[in-house]
């Protein structure tokens, strides 16, 4: 068969140099070890898009968040430092903060919860969760989430307002030295009182959620119907028996869980280049997640003890006994080692907890144009 246009062997023959005349390797169309490969051109044609893509996304976000705190500042006008507005706008956040992840890990909660009570219940959380999925479906799952919503919101209300008070307030007493000088004392002292208020609020709601997922099946079917048949059963003190232990958890808990954040958030600001006031929004955040995170840590060890406590006495105390019998009987029932039941569960769930409580108060008062909360400020010099 004849060609109309020469072969390429031909021309390779005709044209090229002896010296620079190489041998046939095959066919054309295969590539050899130093041919580009168009194939991972396209890829990363296609990553670049995606990068661009996500790059104008989170531009376009960014531009509706400024556009939402915008409206927000402007419908709340100017918030001054320290004045009821400021309190009002920590309040809000507060509620936010632990309102929403309080809810959010309730499935830990309710594990964590029922293996304090019965060690041997579960053998794990995953082994718990497609148990208790398979006898009650999704919503036993998240049994409790309605007390915990409300508890958590009310609790988080009063934790987050009142401690902004509260330091504030102990400053001012103990004057701009002494304030910079103990500061630690001070945020300990701040949240011992807020958290006292706080529990006041939180304990009703706390006592219907342990009921609700210690007892199986729940013997309630939300926070309205708790409330009515344990007040019923009991009276309101009923719904406050377990006040003693939930100071003893969470006052300690809020102390360590304050003054360790204020702390690791200032020592990171201060092993930073640069002053706090230099780094933009999102660096802050992440700060806040990361010092709340390694606070949470803190916390869970300190409280853990006596937040078995409390899931013992609501579950088991006997209408009328004293909180100090209780807790003897119980304390001889499972011993020292049984008070540390479900630890690692709760390591887990509190400093995730925590580090987004943080995130989620601090995002919240950088959305309404106020700064984030770190380490009281030093002294001035003096001239």
């Amino acid at each position: 068969m004849s060609y109309l246009f020469p072969r390429l062997d031909t021309l390779q023959q005709t044209f090229a140099s002896p010296f620079s005349r190489v041998e046939s390797r095959g066919p054309l169309s295969k590539p050899t070890s130093r041919q580009g490969r168009p194939d991972l051109f396209v890829a990363s044609s296609v990553v670049d898009d995606a990068k661009d893509k996500a790059k104008k996304l989170s531009d376009e976000a960014q531009k509706e968040y400024e556009k939402a705190s915008g409206k927000a500042q402007a419908a709340a006008g100017s918030i001054e430092l320290y004045s009821p507005k400021y309190y009002a706008t920590c309040t809000a956040g507060g509620i936010l903060a632990c309102g929403i992840t309080h809810t959010a890990v309730t499935p830990l909660d309710l594990v964590k919860c029922r293996r304090q009570v019965d060690s041997k219940l579960y053998k794990g959380n995953f082994q718990a969760w497609g148990l208790i999925y398979r006898q009650e479906g999704l919503r036993g799952v998240f049994t409790g989430w309605s007390p915990t919503f409300w508890g958590y919101s009310a609790q988080g209300a009063f934790k987050y307002g009142w401690y902004e008070f509260f330091k504030k307030t102990y400053s001012d007493i103990a004057g701009p030295e002494n304030a910079a000088k103990y500061k630690t004392t001070l945020y300990l002292t701040a949240s011992a009182s807020a958290e006292f208020l706080a529990d006041i609020a939180l304990c009703p709601l706390e006592a219907v959620k342990v009921r609700m997922q210690t007892s199986m099946p729940a013997p309630y079917t939300g926070t309205i119907d708790g409330i009515s048949k344990i007040t019923a059963s009991e009276g309101v003190a009923g719904l406050y028996k377990g006040i003693y232990p939930l100071w003893a958890r969470q006052i300690p808990y809020t102390m360590m869980k304050f003054a360790s954040f204020e702390t690791i958030v200032e020592t990171i600001y201060n092993r930073l280049p640069g002053k706090k006031e230099d780094y933009g929004k999102g660096a802050q955040t992440g700060v806040a997640f990361t010092g709340g995170y390694l606070a949470g840590i803190l916390c869970a060890i300190v409280s853990h003890p006596a937040d078995v406590m409390v899931s013992k006495l609501n579950a088991e105390r006997a209408p009328g006994e004293a909180v100090g019998a209780a807790m003897s009987r119980v304390y001889g029932k499972i011993g020292f080692t049984g008070l540390w039941n479900g630890l690692p569960v709760r390591i887990v769930m509190i400093g995730t907890l925590t580090g987004l409580q943080w995130m989620i108060y601090d995002s919240f008062k950088i959305f309404m144009g106020l700064p984030t909360t770190g380490g009281a400020a030093p002294p001035a010099e003096k001239k």
